[in-house]
């Protein structure tokens, strides 16, 4: 067995099943070939996404049922815009199986799952991957734009798949508002299995309901049992039957019938491959297919870095951690009125579990709904004595935009963590890469908020320490990978328990006389690996780690803009990232070195570590363009 042959017969997928809508009730020969499609497409679901490097099964298993009738439906009528949408991205998976379905990619392809350059990353995306028909961009983010395909194809029935994760989303209300007013013919259907990535939105986000949401908003809602075929049928018929915008709400059990993750949050997003195996084995009818998750290997990271630790840490954990370390030095009483921390669904990715764990009484769990979060975490903080804390992906800053503009005007404190900052380790790909965090510096020149990107975990911790408790917005960063610690040429760390962050001040980690490279967050060891290696070849150049990213040090440019070269090395959108500016602080100060800038310029490749060298951002890469700039 092997992975060049995908072990299922899709062949035996009847894609020519065709049925009419008009009929509420399915025949026996017509749920006998409904109940095969979806059992098969719910085998394939649960074979190669087990291969994936994220073992993610995600959603896209429960929702194999409406997938299959819609596919019926297009075969039946062309009133039908023959496209799944679905606003749940990391239901990819299905987009993928459909794609294989239909001949666009070959089914063993599906074996190299979230693979890197395989082109079949975390979310779907249009014109990466052969038979994808969209991108699906962040949860909650497609319904707005299945409105305007609607719009713009009033004769048809357009058809988005939904989940109660993604229905959280303010974009979803707006849409709901929007198809209702113009009276689109939107079908909406909604994978209500009552669990999102930290957990169950019944416990967490008490009266929500997704059809009485829907309803309040003015579409016609239906609710049905997502696991009794005859049900969800007659739901899509009244749907469809329906002249208007309308939803079908599936009730059902994250991951029916898969063992030890049914009904958790772990049918989220990973599915170990024993519970693939197990599966298989309860299903009867297949071979063990033991050897050939076997004969996948994570390829590791074949670059070996000098001037750091082998040991790395998370530095998105140690937030919290930190966090920690300043709530204990209070009371629970004080504690609890001096500081609220508020979830966005993310506290295990963003660190905020710890503090959960530790310090329930400062902690808010929430849903999926990063501008009112915010927003709350602001409102908190908007007596000057009180501090809010608020964390989610890096990509999202993209999305509260405007909030901390609000946050701003009122002067409130809010302590920001965004995580999974830049590209690296990003499987999900180019949707989630948080590249655009300078937009959080969007105040005007008389306010000063700073955004703070540690170098190594120590750092982590020096920085929470110091700005936890100043007024204003505190933006800090970390990634989604893990990050050695920085060793100084003798060996030692550069943070060590003795180290005290100074805010605005940028850290001359080795000088130089032939130019230096200026770098923030985890690019600083690869940067400080290039430069170590450039400077044992007799190029004397130096390095600047600049953990506060948007202040000017007027003492470190003016010593480093007096070089040769500056080279400011980054993993953020290189358009509007700090090498987009510094060139200009450069320039305004009569400074007039060579310079240059690299950062992120391309869509994802997949994978994980794999995203670094992809976007030549890899130490190598640094190493070229230093001897470019001082050539």
């Amino acid at each position: 067995m092997s992975l060049s042959e995908f072990p299922i017969d899709l062949s035996k997928f009847n894609t020519k099943l065709s049925l009419d809508p008009s009929k509420p009730k399915l025949s026996p020969d017509e749920k006998k070939a409904l109940e095969a499609n979806i059992q098969l497409f719910r085998d394939a679901i649960v074979l190669f996404t087990a291969t994936g490097a994220a073992r993610g099964v995600s959603g896209a298993y429960d929702t194999a049922p409406e997938v299959c009738i819609l596919l019926a439906l297009f075969n039946h009528s062309a009133k039908f815009y023959p496209v799944i949408f679905d606003e749940a991205g990391h239901r990819v998976a299905t987009q993928y199986l459909l794609s294989a379905l239909e001949g666009s990619l070959p089914a063993e392809h599906l074996l190299h799952y979230r693979e890197a350059n395989s082109k079949l990353p975390g979310h779907p995306e249009l014109g990466l991957t052969p038979g994808v028909k969209f991108s699906s961009g962040r949860l909650g983010h497609m319904w707005p734009l299945v409105n305007g395909v609607s719009l713009a194809n009033r004769d048809k029935i357009v058809f988005c798949l939904g989940s109660d994760g993604s229905q959280q989303e303010g974009n979803d209300a707006e849409a709901a508002r929007i198809a209702v007013a113009q009276h689109l013919n939107v079908k909406i259907i909604v994978d209500d299995n009552d669990v999102t990535i930290a957990g169950h939105p019944s416990e967490y986000l008490k009266g929500y309901s997704v059809a009485k949401t829907l309803e309040g908003h003015g579409l016609a809602v239906l609710t049905k049992h997502g696991e009794d075929l005859d049900s969800v049928w007659e739901g899509i018929t009244k749907i469809v039957a329906h002249n208007g915008p309308a939803a079908l709400v599936l009730k059902r059990t994250m991951a029916p019938g898969i063992p030890d993750i049914e009904g958790s949050t772990h049918g989220h997003d990973v599915i170990p491959v024993k519970s693939a195996l197990a599966y298989f084995k309860k299903r009867g009818i297949y071979p063990d297919f033991s050897p050939l998750y076997s004969s996948i290997k994570a390829l590791a990271q074949p670059y070996s870095h000098v001037g750091v630790t082998k040991e790395v840490g998370a530095t998105r954990v140690i937030f919290g951690e930190a966090v920690n370390l300043v709530l204990d030095g209070l009371s629970k009483e004080e504690a609890q009125k001096k500081v609220m921390v508020i979830d966005s669904d993310l506290e295990g990715s963003t660190g905020l579990k710890v503090i959960h764990q530790k310090h329930p009484e400062v902690f808010v769990p929430s849903g999926i709904m990063e501008r009112g979060n915010f927003s709350a975490a602001a409102g908190f903080g908007f007596d000057k004595d009180k501090f809010g804390v608020f964390s989610t992906f890096s990509a999202f800053l993209e999305m509260v935009v405007s909030e901390v503009t609000m946050a701003r005007l009122n002067n409130c404190n809010v302590l920001c963590h965004f995580s999974h900052s830049g590209v690296d380790e990003m499987a999900d790909n180019t949707c989630h890469f948080g590249i655009n965090s300078m937009f959080a510096d969007n105040g005007l020149s008389d306010v000063h908020s700073a955004l703070y990107f540690p170098a190594d975990p120590q750092q982590m911790i020096a920085i929470i320490k110091k700005v936890f408790f100043q007024r204003g917005m505190r933006f800090v960063f970390s990634t989604r990978s893990k990050v050695p610690w920085l060793l100084r040429e003798d060996g030692t760390r550069f943070f060590d328990d003795k180290y005290e962050f100074q805010p605005g001040k940028d850290e001359i980690l080795v000088e130089g006389k032939a130019g230096y490279v200026v770098a923030f967050g985890e690019m600083v060891y690869r940067a400080w690996d290039a430069v170590l290696r450039c400077r044992q070849e007799g190029l004397d150049v130096g390095l600047v780690n600049k953990p506060t990213i948007n202040l000017v040090d007027e003492k470190t440019i003016t010593k480093i803009g007096q070089s040769p070269f500056v080279l400011v090395v980054e993993s953020w959108n290189q358009k509007t990232g700090l090498g987009s500016k510094f060139g200009t602080w450069l320039l305004e100060r009569q400074l007039t070195p060579k310079y240059g800038y690299m950062g992120t310029t391309r869509e994802g490749c997949g994978g994980l570590w794999e995203q670094i060298p992809y976007q030549g951002l890899d130490s190598q890469s640094i190493i070229l363009k230093i001897k470019q700039l001082a050539a």
